[in-house]
């Protein structure tokens, strides 16, 4: 990413044929109203992948979205909760600090049913939507970015606003994303140790 939040140029872009000359990138196949960001108040948890609820197509999406920011630099935990206790389905966080947070939605009902979204976006500098191909675009706001995924990877057909995080909030985020990462680590190395053994 640029220091302005935004892709670089030399990240792979070019016009996707799909959607008039729209941006691709190709992958590989301080507090609110109460709410209080707080290192102290974090939930001593490790992140799940998948709460059980998640579609296969879901799935896969999550998957190529994964892989597009991991081609970008971007470290990425899925399921990731915030301050307020929702739960985002994607957070990707920059070499330079950079916050993203993506939105799947696998279907037109995925998205009629869901309308949580707006609550993340005080979480993040850049919000996405990200869909498979078979969601029409024109259900999603055009003031969104949006992302096309499958299970092999993804391309960026719209790119998201950038609305900077204020100091306080991107430090508090930032250092939930650590805790989130390093539980998910022991997780991984010690099922049993962790709270509910989940990953």
């Amino acid at each position: 990413m640029d220091g302005r939040g935004g892709f670089p140029p030399e990240a792979g872009r070019r016009p996707d044929k799909r959607d008039n000359g729209a941006v691709a990138v190709l992958g590989t196949a301080g507090t609110l109203g109460g709410m209080s960001d707080s290192p102290a108040l974090l939930k001593l948890q490790a992140p799940a992948f998948s709460d059980g609820r998640q579609s296969p197509v879901a799935a896969g999406v999550q998957r190529g979205v994964r892989r597009l920011f991991a081609q970008l630099g971007c470290s990425t935990i899925p399921e990731f909760i915030l301050a307020n206790g929702r739960r985002a389905d994607l957070i990707a966080l920059a070499p330079n600090g950079t916050l993203t947070i993506v939105e799947i939605k696998s279907s037109v009902a995925d998205f009629r049913a869901d309308r949580k979204w707006p609550h993340y976006e005080d979480f993040c500098d850049r919000f996405y939507f990200a869909v498979p191909e078979t969601v029409p675009f024109d259900i999603l706001p055009d003031d969104r970015g949006l992302i096309v995924a499958d299970s092999f990877g993804a391309a960026i057909m719209r790119e998201a606003a950038h609305h900077p995080l204020a100091g306080a909030r991107r430090k508090a985020v930032t250092l939930r994303f650590a805790h989130a990462a390093a539980s998910l680590l022991h997780a991984l190395a010690d099922p049993d140790g962790v709270p509910d053994g989940r990953l």
